[in-house]
């Protein structure tokens, strides 16, 4: 009876990861093939010149929301969400130790009595030519590169899904030399211009190196390790959900998860924001983003990157 109880969670867990993936892997996947096919016309560049901005404004607000949300007074937070930032922006890198270090130092300095400052536990780890990338067809060691790469991103990444981006920045860009910068921005507006999680971008990348494959592979890697962590960790997470070196933990390791977002946007703008229309562009969306009515992120991103069309169609 308990074998069949413990199956039938992890198929509806299987299930539900599944219907939340799969249409925005779709989706993804029939951008990559139009932005492969089209990528080099200057619609399509007009296009992401405008998009890429907006998407600098949305991850802004990602990370004030994230602020209010998860270090709120908490001194100790704001030294670990800085320190992070700083980290990120400077290495042009997530660096996994700093996380960890993160995490560390609030249980250290957190007295048995002291109550964690935030509920950080809610961040816990979440046809013809198809098959072939902007390098041609891929060989088998290429593939297998790319899952146990983005495997190792959805184990080691912690927090929102925005903080894959500085891990996949210095990854895809910087070490494997996979993508441009420009086409990594490419990568991120497209995640953000879809629906479901921001981490979906991986199928994008996948693609572009090697194809159907390769965006197959990218997305069950990096959702595998989180898949399995959940199914066979939850049912005994009520044991440790109360403990409170467990919490000061996850608060720091939150706070590190937050700071390196900041940082990733930092990165990515210096290398989006390239002249004054650009930068108009993600400030007026910033400012839509924050006032109370504000305008959907998506109608947000088709209106940049329509005006990304019409400036690039005059210069």
């Amino acid at each position: 009876m308990y074998l069949g109880w413990v199956r039938a969670r992890r198929l509806g867990a299987t299930l539900v990861a599944l219907a939340f993936v799969g249409p925005s892997f779709l989706m993804v996947l029939v951008l990559s093939v139009l932005y492969v096919r089209f990528g080099g016309l200057p619609w399509m560049q007009g296009l992401f010149y405008g998009i890429a901005a907006a998407v600098i404004a949305i991850i802004a607000r990602s990370v004030l929301k994230l602020v209010r949300m998860t270090l709120g007074r908490d001194r100790l937070l704001w030294v670990l969400f800085t320190a992070s930032a700083l980290v990120t922006a400077w290495t042009e890198s997530e660096i996994i130790w700093v996380f960890f270090a993160c995490g560390l130092v609030p249980m250290v300095l957190r007295r048995p009595h002291q109550r964690p400052a935030t509920s950080a536990l809610a961040f816990l780890p979440a046809a013809p030519g198809l098959g072939i990338g902007l390098g041609g067809p891929a060989s088998a060691g290429l593939l297998w590169k790319l899952l146990a790469y983005f495997a190792g991103a959805g184990l080691f990444v912690f927090g929102s899904g925005l903080a894959i981006v500085p891990f996949l920045y210095g990854g895809v860009v910087q070490r494997f030399h996979w993508l441009t910068e420009r086409q990594f921005i490419d990568a991120v507006a497209v995640s953000m211009i879809t629906p479901g999680p921001v981490v979906i971008t991986v199928a994008f990348i996948g693609y572009l190196v090697a194809g159907l494959p390769g965006a197959t592979l990218a997305a069950i890697g990096v959702f595998l390790p989180v898949y399995l962590v959940v199914v066979l960790v939850a049912p005994h997470f009520h044991r440790v959900a109360t403990n409170r070196q467990v919490k000061a933990f996850v608060d720091g390791v939150t706070a590190a998860a937050t700071g390196a977002i900041a940082g990733a946007a930092v990165i990515l703008g210096r290398r989006s924001l390239l002249d004054l229309p650009t930068v108009l562009i993600a400030l007026v969306t910033l400012t839509l983003l924050l006032v109370p009515k504000k305008i959907p992120e998506p109608v947000l991103i088709v209106a940049a990157g329509l005006v990304g069309l019409v400036l690039q169609g005059r210069s």
